[in-house]
């Protein structure tokens, strides 16, 4: 069941799990197929970006946001992620992926999507930055226009001091990227 079928699936169960709350985490289960698999008999690498693409389109869905930036022209845009390994997902065992927003600066998101196995011990972490573009603007929306905009009256969190690393980090690698080197 490749991407499309998982999404077409998320989307056709959206209902099932009710609008998502900020704040709350996205439950989504999944089981490790045999072409989710790289010669080690585990979930590959880029399958855990996709499946978390998954979780995150579910909250996207079922916080109105997609709908929301298709009336505007906005583009929900991933601006990076950090992702840990810490057990493996092996053929045919069940998991979910826990999803949620964490908290926002700016125009900036901080998300998490956790990899769940059945006996509740985390098999890998994946800590995301992100953001809304206005195409007509060509800029970023501010995270609490888009929450008004959302009908939602919710204020960011502080942020931790392991986001603080995380952001410091995917700073560094943006500054990176961009440099002519």
């Amino acid at each position: 069941m490749y991407v499309w079928a998982r999404l077409a699936r998320m989307a056709a169960t959206k209902s099932r799990r009710g609008p998502y709350r900020f704040g709350d985490e996205g439950r989504l289960s999944f089981r490790c197929l045999p072409t989710d698999i790289d010669f080690n008999m585990h979930l590959n690498n880029a399958r855990y970006m996709m499946l978390a693409d998954v979780g995150r389109i579910d909250i996207f869905m079922r916080s109105g946001l997609i709908e929301l930036a298709r009336k505007r022209g906005w583009a929900p845009m991933l601006g990076g992620l950090q992702t840990v390994f810490v057990r493996e997902i092996r053929l045919w065992k069940r998991f979910e992926v826990v999803s949620s927003i964490e908290t926002w600066n700016g125009s900036e998101v901080i998300g998490k999507h956790r990899f769940v196995l059945d006996n509740g011990e985390t098999a890998a972490l994946i800590m995301t930055s992100a953001g809304v573009y206005d195409r007509d603007n060509r800029r970023f929306v501010e995270i609490s226009d888009l929450m008004r905009q959302l009908g939602v009256d919710a204020t960011p969190r502080a942020v931790s001091p392991e986001e603080e690393i995380f952001i410091a980090s995917h700073k560094g690698l943006r500054t990176l990227a961009k440099s002519k080197a």
